[in-house]
């Protein structure tokens, strides 16, 4: 491994990473507890966050035949800060991205929505590159973040994806891809079912709200 070049610079950049981890994960809070708040009811099942690993920094450099620097760490690997927002329905993860994408202090630099243009191997999520400013002693620096938003149970299967293919070194036998697949099809049948169920559920409250008033009117 080559990176650290120098241990100040090094550190500078881990600390700003984690920085903005901390400024976006202030927003995701504010903005779940507001939902509990004002509609009683929390899209957000829960949020992880993390740091990318130097090993995994400079094994993505290498792969995209990039010198294991500092200053191509920061340009080229987009993922070193990373957020996964897991919500309980499909409907909930584009609410997410919008109030996210309508903060002021945060840019979107870029949009991979692999929910409606899943992946080969399956895979589904909702990735958000943005940046935010981190408002340092004597200097702002925007500092990037990756957001990945997705249902539980594409965050299980994902989850599943990535040990398996760790255990094969990313050459799984041809047999395990296509069950990985075709799980990848059940999940998908699973939450637009549960999508189905929850609005279900929505509109017989509704239904049952406007009884209860019909019955019993005020004033």
């Amino acid at each position: 491994m080559e990176l650290p070049e120098d241990a100040d610079g090094w550190d500078t950049i881990i600390f700003l990473y984690n920085s903005a981890l901390k400024e976006v994960g202030t927003r995701i809070e504010i903005l779940s507890d507001e939902f509990q708040h004002v509609h009683h009811y929390n899209p957000i099942e829960y949020v992880k966050k993390r740091i990318k690993s130097p090993e995994s920094i400079v094994k993505k450099l290498k792969k995209n035949g990039y010198e294991s620097t500092i200053d191509n760490m920061v340009m080229y690997v987009k993922d070193i800060a990373g957020i996964r927002i897991v919500c309980s329905f499909t409907s909930d993860i584009y609410r997410i991205a919008e109030m996210l994408g309508k903060q002021n202090d945060i840019t979107v630099i870029s949009v991979k929505d692999y929910i409606r243009n899943p992946k080969e191997s399956g895979y589904k999520s909702y990735h958000m590159l943005v940046s935010i400013p981190i408002f340092l002693s004597d200097r702002v620096v925007d500092t990037r973040v990756e957001i990945q938003i997705r249902t539980i149970a594409m965050d299980f299967w994902a989850s599943l994806e990535h040990k398996i293919y760790y255990k094969f070194e990313g050459n799984a036998p041809a047999y395990i891809s296509r069950d990985l697949q075709e799980c990848a099809g059940i999940v998908s049948q699973l939450d637009a079912k549960m999508l189905s169920l929850n609005e279900a559920v929505l509109e017989a409250k509704a239904a049952q709200e406007a009884e209860y008033h019909r019955l019993h009117p005020t004033g």
